[in-house]
């Protein structure tokens, strides 16, 4: 606090009006205000301090104001005994502007303020030096205001701000103390009422199945019987007064949806029109994960007046919950049955008895600090407390003061808390299991994966851990480990990197490894196994208590072991192992995948290999040919290419892809490859014939497949041979066209890439065929589409790619061009296989002789008359 007071210029800027209306619009703070406000006159105490502040501030007079949707005076010092005082608007009173600010007002003059002059106790000169400042409740509610005023002007000091500010304090404290008070007279009276039928019933309301159980005086209360009575929620509501039932239900939702209490009070019409009151409390009690799965609690008859002391009794003995009630001196004045059980003493024990004597380990305690925060706050605690031997159990308590004591609920919850904590460990085991798989399932190294499984496990099940893999060739080699001390992780590297030479074959490693089990061995029995030497030293350092061995099990073989190690006082539950066990047997899976799609990869790789031959040398061109096998799992299939002579002396090239990626493709593959070789090389019959043929012969042999290919033979005349020009005769099923680099670099298209259909579709479909003359150093390129499809770009793209590199490489010998576009289109590292075939016409200077030798093409070749 300055020494100087805040001046009234200094708080915010607000009017009497504006004030008032943001005092309305707070809703809560409404609510606040409401929840104090006590009748003038009504509490001595607040008028003691009200009176003090007037004398310790030398003032005229002073009062104590309650400010909701009007103002209201709680408490005053300085006025005439007749004076007429009780609520007025919140816009005639200064306190309002000092409220909604929140800030202590400080005016010398309120005559000469704007927003002060024009208010009633103002003009009246009653109010002329004001000094005011908020009261403010334990939730941060401004509620109201404690001023001190006078006739006359004055300044006022800032020890003057600073003694209101701190009796306001006080204010504060004494109106929540006589609301708390108030709150539980009501409350008692409620209670006093209640119990006057003395016939109390209780309920349970299963809300799994929905079935509600009453007793014989709950039905009595509501006209039912035994048999009559349908156990339902709705059976209760058939009862309860149409007008009372919403908000009924809206009490038994609250407490379901909170998991707290259930109170209300209702009519209920029994046969006859016989309408009784009566009067309900209960509690939702919830499983391991906080749902609310049960609604316990007792209703009595309220309609007639009889003894309160005695039906609070009953009520409370008919609780399914513990209650203790203690005095000022916390001495146990009340024990109900339920709470006899769950403390084990009778309440003849117990009645009388300091609470602190009668349970010592209290002393110290969550109980202790909580019961008296709650005596000492004068508000409510809720919380969870363990007490030892021989309770041995964990409480659920909710404790309230009361101007006699402290009241107390209680609900053992044990087996709750054991349930809440397993469903923890099932949830922490099930995410580190997921987290396994997905770290297993991101890639195709498997082997690498498995080596940051100590990182995942480590600190979740084990101090520290060492993960070992079997090679190929059969000898084991450390693939990872993680220490969760980090100061130890240097040790554990050395240790896994010479720990396997210096393990016996009796270690729990090596037995593992041979018996397919888990081993359990203590730290000292490993050390021990170890010859004398560095992993010795090392292993004696990391010092652990014990060690299990998991293997990590295939199908029908080991691959590894997870090495697990415990540190001292860490004890190695069967919960752990599983999980650890789980985490091995995945990686294990894992690895075995992995070695099964090298193995079948590359048999697939072998099979489709040893079907693509080596390309013919005729006199006249170079042919040169590329197989690449995608680099996924299963997708060695069905590309492929071939390239031979007819027996005219013609040389046909040929590519081809078969639909699908796995072993039975490549099978069909080297099926089709041979019928389109032997329908060509027996008929010498040209590409669109050898085209209809194999689509003829898959038709009838019932190949079921589908498949794209382009077929171009290579013709020449005498003259053209002359001339040195040689004829491409071409045709497509469904395939891309072929590519020829022109001897002067430029690079052409033959055709859209749209063919003919496919094979395997419609063998009667008409197939057609193209011819185009190439000169002397042409060169033409067939291929499959995975040279040019990419999943992040379309096949359009890809063929743009391609030409733009064929243009740039066009100059190279041919062996080394089809390397470099292999390499720029997909880095030798395909998505899917690729297969390439290509010829370059020999650049010749000299016409060749008109004699054909036997790899020459034909002088003269019929034409097709589907051309």
């Amino acid at each position: 606090m300055a020494d100087s007071p805040r001046r009234a210029g200094a708080v915010r800027a607000l009017d009497a009006a504006s004030a008032a209306d943001e005092l309305r619009r707070d809703l809560a703070r409404l609510r606040a205000a409401r929840r104090l406000r006590v009748p003038h006159g009504g509490n001595r105490a607040i008028d003691r301090l009200v009176d003090l502040a007037t004398r310790l501030l030398g003032a005229g007079a002073g009062q104590i104001s309650i400010l909701d949707e009007v103002h209201t005076v709680a408490g005053t010092a300085g006025f005439p005994p007749d004076a007429a005082l009780g609520e007025s608007p919140l816009t005639d009173s200064p306190c309002s502007i000092a409220a909604a600010a929140g800030e202590t007002l400080a005016v010398p003059d309120a005559r000469a303020d704007v927003r002060l002059r024009d208010l009633p106790p103002v003009r009246a000169e009653i109010v002329v030096a004001y000094l005011g400042t908020p009261l403010t409740d334990s939730g941060g509610h401004v509620v109201g205001a404690l001023c001190v005023f006078g006739p006359e002007p004055r300044e006022w000091s800032g020890s003057d701000v600073a003694t209101l500010r701190q009796l306001a304090e006080s204010v504060v404290t004494e109106l929540e103390y006589a609301a708390l008070a108030g709150e539980y007279e009501r409350q008692h009276a409620r209670w006093t009422l209640a119990m006057d039928a003395g016939r109390v019933g209780t309920f349970d309301w299963d809300l799994r199945t929905r079935e509600l159980v009453w007793d014989e005086p709950l039905l009595a209360m509501f006209g039912y019987t035994a048999e009559d009575f349908p156990a339902t929620i709705e059976g209760f509501a058939a009862r309860v007064h149409p007008d009372d039932l919403p908000r009924v239900y809206e009490a038994l939702q609250t407490s379901i949806e909170t998991v707290g209490e259930y109170e209300a009070e209702y009519r209920v019409v029994r046969p006859g029109n016989d309408t009784r009151w009566v009067q309900a409390r209960g509690r939702a009690l919830a499983d391991g994960d906080g749902t609310a799965v049960r609604l316990l609690g007792a209703a009595f008859d309220t309609t007639e007046e009889r003894d309160g002391q005695s039906r609070v009794s009953r009520v409370l003995e008919a609780m399914p919950a513990g209650f203790y009630s203690l005095d000022r001196e916390w001495r146990f004045t009340h024990v109900n049955a339920e709470a006899e059980r769950l403390l084990g003493r009778t309440r003849d024990e117990l009645l009388g008895r300091v609470l602190w004597e009668a349970f010592p380990a209290a002393v110290g305690s969550a109980f202790d600090e909580n019961y008296r925060t709650a005596v000492r706050t004068g508000v409510p605690v809720t919380f969870d407390a363990y007490y030892p031997v021989p309770l041995d159990g964990w409480y659920e308590l909710r404790a309230w003061p009361s101007p006699e004591g402290l009241s107390v609920y209680f609900l053992e919850v044990t087996e709750r808390r054991r349930v809440r904590e397993r469903a923890e460990r099932t949830a922490a085991r099930l995410a580190l299991l997921a987290q396994v798989s997905a770290e297993l399932a991101g890639t195709l190294d498997a082997q690498t994966a498995t080596g940051r499984l100590p990182r995942l496990v480590v600190p979740a099940v084990a101090q520290w851990c060492i993960v070992t893999v079997v090679e190929a060739d059969g000898r084991p080699r450390d693939v990872g480990h993680w220490h969760a001390d980090p100061s130890a992780r240097a040790l554990v590297s050395r240790y896994a990197a010479v720990r396997l030479d210096a393990m016996p074959a009796t270690s729990p490693v090596a037995r593992a490894l041979l018996t397919g089990e888990l081993v359990r061995a203590s730290g000292a029995e490993v050390t021990a196994l170890l010859a004398p030497g560095e992993a010795r030293d090392l292993l004696t350092a990391l010092a652990p208590e014990a060690a299990v061995a998991l293997p990590l099990r295939g199908r029908g073989r080991t691959l590894g072991v997870l090495t697990l190690y415990f540190g001292r006082g860490v004890p190695v539950t069967d919960e752990d192992l599983a999980t650890a066990q789980d985490v091995a047997d995945r990686a294990g899976l894992a690895l075995d995948n992995t070695r099964l799609y090298a193995q079948q990869q590359q048999l697939a790789e072998g099979l489709q290999r040893s079907l693509l031959t080596k390309p013919p040398e005729p006199d006249h061109a170079e042919i040169a040919v590329r197989y690449l096998p995608a680099v996924e799992a299963a997708r060695v299939g069905g590309d492929w290419y071939d390239a031979f002579l007819q027996p005219g002396g013609a040389t046909m090239l040929v590519i081809g892809d078969v639909v699908g990626h796995d072993t039975e493709a490549a099978a069909a593959m080297g099926q089709l490859r041979g019928l389109l070789r032997g329908i060509a090389t027996y008929s010498d019959a040209p590409p669109v014939e050898v085209l209809r043929g194999l689509d003829a012969s898959m038709s009838l042999l019932q190949t079921r497949v589908l498949a794209t290919a382009a077929v171009a033979r290579f013709e020449q005349s005498a003259d053209e041979r002359r001339r040195g020009v040689t004829r491409m005769r071409w045709a497509n099923a469904g395939h891309l066209p072929p590519l020829v680099i022109n001897p002067d670099g430029s690079v052409a298209e033959l055709a859209s890439w749209r063919g003919d259909l496919l094979l395997g579709v419609d063998p009667g479909a008409r197939r057609q065929e193209s011819v185009v003359t190439l000169d002397r150093g042409a060169t033409v390129l067939l291929f499959t589409d995975g040279l040019v499809e990419r999943r992040d770009a379309d096949l359009d793209a890809g063929l743009v790619r391609l030409r733009d590199a064929l243009v740039e490489l066009a100059g190279l010998p041919l062996e080394q061009l089809l390397d470099e576009v292999l390499e720029r289109l997909v880095d030798g590292r395909p998505e899917d296989d690729v297969a390439l075939v290509a010829v370059r016409l020999h650049p010749q200077d000299e016409p060749r002789p008109a004699e054909a030798g036997p790899n020459d093409v034909p002088d003269v070749v019929p034409e097709d008359p589907a051309s």
